[in-house]
């Protein structure tokens, strides 16, 4: 039978993950993670900005295929173990050596038969040393010729990333549009192939501020044709998704009072006749989540405006109007 105590730590146990399930059910209820397309660079990591310093979360859920190569195909194999000396050919003479002179021991030849045995060992020791100290002097030599080559393709690669240009937003002086710090970010990350950076606009610039109000107010009141107007098809699903979830559990989200305080470029380019900017955008709203048929708050402060800093990724295509793609919690 189970102590008393470990009774009671089962029980304790089992309360704990009640609580925790219940406390993930009400935390999925809200909008949240990273989805949607960021074109050929969807899952890479956007270069850090004044507004989002801190690596951005990777890309979960998206419809772009990743065709990267798995890191652990990149790595160089290991090479295949060398055998010992006691195994191979050194150690079938190993072996046959101390049986020969075990043999010529019990034969009454004395320790004579064994240091024969133990000398030509010897000899054969420092014929082995001799060779494999030239072919380590040899490999060196190697070595040190195919140094200059590597060490130039290095530098001439780093220079390349260096020296590309970068996107250069103008900055916002518009009243009401007015974008503290936007066009602040480094515009860098490795070169895509098929690709080329571009310079944003203020119309642009504009763009983003209108868009990420928009979205945020169009996914608070559950409008599906709004959401058609200002983001993508794939992030129509994600986010039609979550919003029949929160009508399954009974459960709304709410956004309201969207006020942007700070935003910077990350990056900005072109694929192909498609558009691509990415912006770090921290903003404040009231975000509560509440149940639907009582209207009590079950999560967020409505008194109270919340800070958020994520990565929204828009796109055009043919210069059409922007739309939201992608959405990367920093």
């Amino acid at each position: 039978m189970l102590s008393r105590t470990s009774r009671f730590a089962t029980l304790f146990a089992g309360l704990f993950l009640a609580f925790s399930m219940v406390a993930i059910d009400h935390a999925e209820a809200r909008r949240g993670g990273s989805f949607g397309s960021r074109g050929t660079r969807t899952f890479q990591s956007a270069p850090p900005t004044r507004t989002a310093p801190a690596p951005t979360a990777p890309v979960e859920r998206s419809m772009t295929p990743n065709t990267g190569v798995n890191s652990a195909a990149r790595q160089p194999q290991a090479s295949p173990q060398r055998p010992g000396f006691m195994s191979g050919f050194g150690g079938t003479m190993m072996r046959g050596l101390l049986i020969g002179g075990l043999i010529g021991l019990l034969l009454g030849q004395g320790f004579g038969g064994l240091a024969g045995m133990f000398g030509f060992l010897l000899q054969a020791l420092l014929i082995g040393g001799a060779i494999m100290l030239a072919i380590r002097f040899f490999r060196s030599q190697s070595a040190r010729g195919a140094e200059p080559a590597l060490a130039g393709a290095g530098i001439g690669q780093a220079s390349r990333f260096e020296n590309r240009p970068a996107a250069q937003p103008e900055t916002s002086t518009a009243g009401s549009f007015k974008i503290p710090g936007f066009g602040g970010g480094s515009g860098g990350g490795a070169p895509v192939a098929d690709t080329e950076e571009i310079t944003l606009a203020q119309s642009d610039l504009d763009a983003f501020q209108r868009l990420l109000t928009d979205v945020q107010e169009a996914f608070g009141r559950e409008d599906h044709a709004a959401l058609r107007r200002a983001v993508t098809p794939e992030m129509v699903s994600y986010l039609s998704e979550e919003l029949a979830d929160n009508a399954q559990k009974g459960l709304r989200n709410e956004v309201s009072d969207i006020t942007l305080l700070q935003a910077d470029i990350a990056e900005s380019w072109r694929e192909d006749d498609r558009d691509y900017a990415t912006a770090a955008l921290r903003y404040e709203s009231r975000d509560v989540t509440r149940e639907r048929a009582s209207g009590k708050v079950v999560e967020g402060d409505e008194d109270h405006p919340t800070e958020t800093t994520e990565l929204w990724t828009f796109t055009r295509k043919n210069g059409s109007d922007w739309k939201l793609s992608a959405i990367q919690q920093a």
